[in-house]
């Protein structure tokens, strides 16, 4: 009787040791958190952050999550946000799961600095979009032609910690020059052009996709001109920070008489790294392969020639599958 009685309670015990182990290997290959997940853990739904809606970004992710919820087994949603910095704590925080960013904000994002107080973790890159233009302004006449010459000017430079303000620290060093060498002022794009028309500035950062609305807007009342960056420079400001990438401002965009040379930074899409492989991959394939059938004007920009600029974090593997198979480097 007693031996009847043992027999049991020793399976019962060998049972719950088997289990307790591969409850341990689980929590093991979760620890790690840089692996794409699994597909069972994918949402049905999906929300896309991207930016004000009288922006770029939110109609652009409309049409990008219809792409999605056509070609994919999730339903997309783009909804409205305050776009870059604020889109990359939204994927760390869990509560979106794609966002548009722009590729220097997310490699700060990665390294804790300017706008981050510490590193994000869980934030991989899907792919680039679209330049968005260093645009450094002036006006025809302003004796203004060259980065060096805004030495003693005043200068709209962004608000402090703004993406555009980071833009003119970079390329003012990559002159030999600090913000120290101008007369710097925090201003939005249409206090900086409307500056520029009243003669109170001289010239201003603006970094966004071209033709800018606000640029556009002083085009019509004087003669714009755009201060271009010097080819050695372009180079050794990449070289530094690998999220710009050389960009021309084309003849013709606010009247201009010939091509300007100048940097971007690039507008890119990014992804919670918990998404599985598979749904990143489909997704990916999804806009990249679509991109033509959209109506919006940067949607021409969207191309996988392209794809890979200006990325300073991690691809998302599910992305980097679907560049491979295309030969993208």
């Amino acid at each position: 009787m007693k031996k009847n009685w043992l027999s049991p309670l020793a399976l019962i015990f060998a049972l719950l040791l088997l289990l307790a182990a591969c409850g341990g290997d689980d929590g093991n290959a979760d620890d790690g958190g840089e692996e794409a997940g699994d597909p069972g853990t994918d949402p049905e739904m999906i929300q896309i952050a991207t930016g004000g809606t009288s922006g770029t970004y939110y109609p652009l992710g409309g049409e990008m999550a219809t792409i999605i919820s056509s070609n994919t087994d999730v339903t997309a949603d783009a909804i409205s946000s305050n776009a870059s910095a604020e889109n990359v704590l939204s994927i760390e925080n869990g509560d979106v799961e794609i966002a548009f960013v722009q590729t220097d904000v997310v490699a700060h994002a990665e390294e804790g600095i300017n706008a981050f107080d510490e590193p994000v973790e869980n934030v991989q890159a899907m792919g680039s979009l679209y330049p968005e233009t260093v645009q450094i302004v002036t006006t025809e006449g302003s004796g203004i032609e060259s980065v060096e010459d805004l030495a003693g000017k005043t200068v709209s430079v962004g608000a402090p910690g703004s993406g555009t303000f980071i833009n003119a620290e970079q390329i003012l060093e990559v002159h030999d020059m600090t913000i120290d060498d101008i007369d710097a002022q925090n201003l939005d794009f249409g206090e900086s052009t409307g500056g520029i028309q009243d003669g109170n500035i001289d010239a201003a950062f603006i970094t966004s996709g071209t033709p800018t609305g606000a640029v556009e807007g002083l085009a019509a009342s004087v003669d714009v001109a755009i201060v271009p960056i010097a080819q050695d420079k372009i180079e050794e400001l990449t070289e530094a920070y690998p999220y710009y990438a050389a960009d021309t401002i084309e003849e013709g965009t606010y009247s201009l008489s010939e091509d300007v040379e100048t940097v971007a930074v690039l507008a890119a899409l990014a992804v919670n790294s918990s998404l599985s492989e598979d749904l990143v991959y489909e997704m990916t394939k999804a806009i990249y392969e679509n991109a033509e059938g959209m109506a919006h004007d940067k949607a021409s920009f969207i191309t996988l020639d392209t794809a890979l600029d200006g990325i300073d974090i991690e691809v998302h593997p599910g992305a980097q599958r679907y560049f491979d198979e295309e030969g993208i480097e």
